[in-house]
């Protein structure tokens, strides 16, 4: 085991170092400015997007754009929001969560570009639904089947797999510092209830964890600004410990200023998702009259997930000053012990529960996706798994994801860290390419809502005889044959 660990960290190492760093902020930058800033110029639309499609009414079985971002942050908010940024803190000192909020804010215009390029080239379903992403504008709109084939296999195998076990991971490991419980226990309650899950068996505990996760979220954000108005004072010259370690990290941070700046990205990347390609697949999902309102509403979403939920966690871990850069105690468990060196003893038990529902909600969440790409898979655009052969197939796969949630419960916590970082390494390769190739279309669509907004129309409608080349374009009344 330590052998294929010293195998991953290697190729890790090139692959952050000298291959992801540059196409993720490169790319970020290049989309910032073509965009024209739209994560800061287009912000008061995101909003207004947000509140106003919530409990809006839908026809058939079409999704709200609320709705779709609310399938997205299942997935998004999860351990890395936590776990995650305890784990950069430690590794690469307060400075990593400067790099953190620098990849969450170029990370916005790349979150913008993908989901707006997966409303463009998505697939009707029927009924008002659709589906798509990546996988689906790699084959019809750059027709590349085989890259689209890997990309379906490396979303489906890190989400529903590796993800899974970082997931089941954090779980015991909170589980057990706050009760005591043996991780045996709760490897194996937790993987019966992801089998319940997914496949179809009870679906009220997914319903019940879909309900309860928003309230959890906002108990554990007022945790977090309780923390910060007691220690109001500290807080100025937190943000300069920050601000300054990101260039001149401490003597503790092993690999100095490349070890606190790579932290910091990965992290980053691993909570909000911006270019790794799953997000689009939600986005994808959402009905609506133009691409760019999922663009925006997903846009959002970094936002919420890094310069939020992550500082929050950032803050309690800073501000009670229970980590050390180096140190051995990590992750969830200093999470808990900030909470409790402030709330008392039973801080790490309400913590233990909302990372349950957070790593649970992001286990059904990231599964999600491999129902969208296993079936594209094997040959099925429609999304429908007619034939005994690809249901098999897709019951197989599950079994696979109850099989690494196991794995995930008893594998060491860097280990689980560093293959989550390879496979989201190779995902992001395969997506940012795509996009490159595309993004200009999605650009050519942001133009045109703004143009209509400026014009007094409230809700601009899209015409997909502004986007040069149509291929792959199904969803908007355009025939790709012509």
């Amino acid at each position: 085991m330590e052998a294929l660990h010293g195998v991953i960290n290697d190729i890790n190492s090139v692959l952050w170092t000298y291959v992801i760093i540059v196409a993720l902020i490169g790319s970020g930058v290049v989309y910032t400015l073509r965009t024209k800033f739209v994560q800061l110029r287009m912000l008061g639309e995101m909003f207004r997007l947000i509140i106003g499609s919530a409990g809006a009414k839908t026809v058939g079985k079409e999704i709200s754009a609320f709705q779709a971002f609310c399938v997205s942050t299942a997935s998004r908010v999860g351990v890395g929001n936590i776990a995650g940024v305890a784990i950069a803190i430690v590794t690469g000192g307060p400075g990593a969560v400067f790099w953190m909020w620098v990849i969450a804010f170029i990370g916005c215009a790349t979150g913008f570009v993908e989901s707006t390029l997966a409303q463009i080239y998505k697939l009707p379903k029927g009924d008002g639904a659709f589906h798509g992403g990546p996988a689906y504008f790699l084959k019809n709109a750059l027709h590349m089947p085989g890259l689209a084939k890997w990309f379906a296999i490396l979303i489906s195998v890190t989400f529903a797999w590796i993800y899974c076990s970082v997931q089941s991971n954090t779980i015991v490991g909170a589980v057990e510092t706050a009760f005591g419980i043996d991780h045996a226990i709760t490897a194996l309650v937790v993987s019966i209830l992801t089998a319940m899950v997914i496949f179809g068996g009870i679906t009220r505990i997914a319903k019940f964890t879909e309900m309860l996760v928003p309230s959890m979220a906002g108990l554990y954000l007022l945790s977090a600004l309780i923390i910060v108005i007691m220690h109001i004072d500290q807080v100025p010259a937190m943000f300069a410990l920050i601000i300054h370690d990101a260039f001149s990290p401490q003597a503790a941070v092993g690999g100095g200023f490349a070890t606190v700046f790579m932290t910091g990205v990965r992290r980053g990347l691993f909570s909000n998702e911006a270019g790794e390609g799953s997000v689009p697949n939600a986005a994808a999902t959402a009905g609506g009259k133009h691409p760019v309102r999922q663009g925006l509403v997903q846009a959002l979403g970094v936002v919420f997930d890094t310069l939020i939920v992550c500082s929050a966690t950032a803050f309690c871990v800073l501000l009670t000053g229970q980590y050390s850069v180096g140190g051995e105690l990590t992750g969830v468990a200093l999470v808990q012990t900030s909470l409790a060196s402030v709330f008392g003893y039973y801080a790490p038990h309400v913590l233990a529960v909302i990372v349950f529902l957070f790593a649970f909600s992001s286990i059904v969440g990231n599964v999600f996706y491999s129902e969208i790409n296993i079936p594209f898979l094997l040959g099925d655009e429609s999304g429908v798994l007619p034939s005994v052969i690809a249901r098999n197939a897709m019951n197989i796969f599950r079994v696979g994801v109850i099989g690494m949630v196991l794995v995930g419960s008893f594998a060491e916590l860097g280990l689980v860290w560093d293959c989550a970082d390879l496979f989201m390494g190779f995902l992001c390769i395969t997506n940012l390419y795509g996009i490159a190739r595309l993004y200009k279309y999605s650009v050519i669509a942001l133009d045109d809502y703004v143009a209509q907004k400026k014009r007094g129309i409230d809700e601009p409608v899209f015409d997909p005889n502004i986007i040069p080349k149509k291929d792959g374009i199904h969803a908007w009344g355009v025939d790709d044959k012509k």
